[in-house]
């Protein structure tokens, strides 16, 4: 409930923030997303804060620990991903300045503003898995060499940092979120 009330759909431009949810959201790939909440803080720890330049250099010791670790998933490919996924997160910071203003990127209108795709669900059921744009995020981190991101991971990434407001039109949240020009913070964050 308070990750609903107080973070999942709130747009972030914060780098490592968006390393975090790449982690957990590849983490949670077939599992529930209460399963990694539960792991959050053990993540964070095992992860060196979800700092990707440090993740990134992880060698055979750290692969070990990190499979030796019961309070995160001790999936092998999972860990592998996320520590390859580091080393092509830092490329697209390089490439783009910041990895936020990459995968905003995506959003952008024709005059250059960074806006957050609305939804106007009425029922959960209304509300799909992946979409063109995720298929299309996807394909461009997979070409890019991530690994364990599929469209159904990106799209609950696009959810969970805000590039896309999947609240319900009834949610109290749908409203305080609702498709304003978030440029200027895009700009702000590096």
């Amino acid at each position: 409930m308070d990750y609903h009330d107080n973070e999942w759909g709130s747009p972030v431009f914060d780098d490592r923030k968006h390393f975090e949810f790449l982690v957990l959201e590849s983490a949670q790939a077939g599992l529930s997303w209460i399963t990694i909440l539960k792991k959050r803080e053990n993540y964070r720890r095992a992860y060196n804060g979800f700092e990707p330049e440090k993740v990134a250099r992880y060698g055979e010791k750290k692969k070990a620990a990190l499979l030796a670790d019961a309070g995160i998933i001790r999936n092998r490919l999972k860990i592998e991903a996320s520590i390859n996924n580091a080393k092509h997160f830092l490329e697209i910071q390089k490439e783009f300045g910041s990895f936020s203003k990459y995968i905003w990127s995506f959003t952008m209108s024709k005059k250059g503003q960074c806006r957050q795709i609305t939804g106007k669900w009425k029922t959960l059921a209304e509300i799909q898995a992946r979409t063109e744009l995720s298929d299309r995020i996807s394909a461009d981190l997979k070409k890019r060499g991530f690994k364990f991101l599929g469209s159904i991971i990106v799209y609950s990434h696009l959810q969970a940092t805000g590039i896309v407001n999947d609240h319900l039109t009834s949610c109290f949240r749908y409203k305080e979120l609702v498709n304003k020009d978030l440029t200027q913070k895009l700009n702000k964050n590096k």
